[in-house]
């Protein structure tokens, strides 16, 4: 299925999940949040929250800086 990942398209698997994506696009996740269609999803739904094509994903990691 397709959906947009930080504003690129990106193919994954049906029946793919939120922890999915974050396993496969961002390894080592302690430090991300991610955003579904502009709702932030909790880390606690990451794995029953399913994605269905044409889901617009962000996925942010906090950077320091001043």
């Amino acid at each position: 299925m397709q959906v947009t990942v930080n504003g690129e398209t990106a193919e994954l698997a049906d029946g793919a999940t939120v922890a999915d994506l974050v396993a496969h696009r961002a390894p080592g996740h302690d430090r991300v949040a991610v955003a579904r269609n502009g709702d932030v999803v909790p880390r606690s739904s990451w794995a029953a929250t399913a994605l269905t094509p044409g889901d617009a994903l962000e996925v942010l990691a906090p950077t320091a800086g001043g």
